[in-house]
């Protein structure tokens, strides 16, 4: 995986649109299950982002765990090249999805 890019607006693991949770869940439907919510919410996250330095950011994940329908899912790992994340109406999906 060389990109990543995760627009959510209320998530323990993003920070700047980057995702720091090392490994990454997406079942069959392209959601991502390892989204995990801020206590203090999007306001936090604002604040958190406001605080953090870009050179701390994190790269993508070392693996993308994949269950969807997708031409990049190989043995249920992803691999694109990159995939963006987005916030959808109740609940962060892998946007960049292709169905075979």
């Amino acid at each position: 995986m060389l990109q990543l890019k995760c627009t959510t607006s209320n998530c323990q693991h993003n920070l700047k649109g980057h995702c720091n949770a090392g490994i990454i869940s997406v079942n069959d439907k392209g959601i991502c299950e390892s989204k995990m919510k801020r206590a203090g919410g999007m306001l936090e996250q604002t604040f958190k982002e406001l605080e953090a330095s870009d050179e701390f950011l994190s790269d993508a994940p070392n693996l993308i765990q994949c269950k969807a329908d997708c031409v990049f899912n190989k043995d249920n790992k992803c691999h694109a090249d990159s995939i963006m994340l987005s916030d959808k109406m109740l609940n962060v999906k892998c946007v960049s999805r292709m169905k075979k």
